[in-house]
């Protein structure tokens, strides 16, 4: 928790002070699902640390692995210790801009597209990434969702042959996260 509180703060502190929209939560929410004829596996996480700077268009978040929870504990336990190592890996982060962020006026309730480029990590390994994704301003508040594949082999998470055709080649990422303004 102190390393997601450093990121964050760090990441706030290098915006200019004036006139800074910055926005945060503690609750986001991420989904995966593999969907393949053998098995459907789906995880969810409700504890996502994130933050917007609407002035830079910097965004960060930072998932702690063992926060996903599964219908079956196995599944779980699977999860954690066969193929993310949780333990080695804790975090999944994501370090980026919303590229286009000066097209969504806050002042105005609306749903705006945009795009995050950035570097996702996680089990050791960075990427850099694109998704398409929107930002929808409503009643002071700021709600962001996207959905992307990802890649097993991309992050060398082994999947073994015994269990390869239970586990989808892309895992479908769902993400939702409710953004408050900062201080207030």
């Amino acid at each position: 928790m102190k390393t997601i509180t450093t990121i964050l703060a760090i990441m706030l502190l290098t915006a200019s002070m004036v006139n800074a929209q910055k926005y945060m939560t503690k609750g986001g929410t991420i989904k995966f699902s593999s969907e393949t004829p053998m098995e459907k596996i789906e995880g969810v996480n409700r504890q996502v640390n994130s933050a917007l700077d609407f002035t830079t268009g910097n965004f960060v978040f930072k998932v702690l692995i063992r926060g996903f929870e599964f219908e079956k504990a196995l599944l779980q336990e699977h999860f954690n210790e066969n193929y993310m190592e949780s333990e080695k890996f804790p975090n999944s982060t994501f370090n980026g801009k919303i590229t286009n962020i000066k097209d969504v006026n806050l002042a105005k309730d609306g749903i705006y597209k945009v795009v995050a480029e950035g570097d996702l990590s996680m089990h050791g390994v960075t990427n850099k990434v694109k998704v398409n994704g929107t930002l929808e301003v409503k009643n002071g508040k700021v709600l962001g969702k996207a959905v992307f594949n990802a890649s097993p082999k991309d992050y060398n998470i082994a999947i073994p042959k015994a269990v390869i055709k239970n586990i989808s080649e892309a895992i479908e990422v769902d993400v939702n996260i409710s953004l408050d303004k900062l201080g207030s």
